[in-house]
């Protein structure tokens, strides 16, 4: 018990890697938020998009997302930030972080979105045009409502699941929690900096899971 209060839970090492595993948690905690947003919101976009019906558009989307859906992040992550400046476009770490895992997490809440547009029943669209709505307002005012509603579980575990990779962001040297941590293990030979960027993770992350359950809750008695 002693050796492992001593590597893993030591006090002094814990307080010598806090200010710089907090300043990581900033990071982590910027680049998760920023991956919700943008996430959520092109793959809704998307979604939307693919309610036009134009063939060659779908086709496009399609594309996009089973390959975003196939490849592992990391190697998103990689691609961008040492493929693009071949092209002549040079991205910070966390730029390419956030743009990396918004785009895995725009091509699952897609699907979603649009998975649930298509199970809101036939007769709404039907019953809004009978009542004179035309196309996009039936979709923005009836169907959008009830599909975002459908969505909340599934979207809610996938954002918070996808944010969780912040860590990959250490690959491109991005000085986020675990990065943080990881620089000063291997400055003082102990990982309970490694204990410390859990704790920060869990009081991140738990919160999100907490609201999300409620989030689902609500949603639940909504329909």
């Amino acid at each position: 018990m002693d050796r492992i209060l001593e590597y893993y839970f030591n006090p002094k090492v814990i307080a010598q890697a806090f200010p710089d595993v907090l300043a990581g948690f900033r990071v982590t905690v910027a680049v998760a938020l920023l991956i919700i947003v943008f996430g959520i919101a092109i793959g809704l976009l998307l979604a939307l998009l693919r309610c036009a019906n134009l063939r060659f558009l779908n086709a496009l989307i399609i594309v996009y997302v089973d390959v975003l859906r196939t490849l592992p992040q990391l190697v998103i992550i990689v691609f961008i930030y040492f493929g693009l400046p071949y092209v002549g476009l040079t991205l910070s770490p966390f730029v390419t972080t956030v743009l990396s895992l918004a785009m895995v997490l725009s091509a699952f809440s897609s699907e979603i979105f649009w998975s649930a547009i298509m199970a809101v029943p036939r007769g709404q669209w039907d019953a809004a045009s009978a009542l004179g709505f035309g196309p996009v307002r039936t979709l923005l005012q009836i169907i959008l409502p009830q599909a975002v509603r459908l969505s909340v579980p599934l979207l809610t575990n996938r954002a918070i699941s996808i944010s969780k990779g912040t860590a990959l962001g250490t690959a491109v040297s991005l000085p986020e929690t675990l990065g943080q941590a990881q620089s000063v293990t291997a400055i003082v030979a102990n990982p309970s900096p490694l204990t410390l960027a859990a704790a920060f993770y869990v009081l991140f992350f738990l919160p999100l899971v907490v609201a999300s359950r409620w989030i689902e809750r609500r949603s639940g008695r909504g329909r």
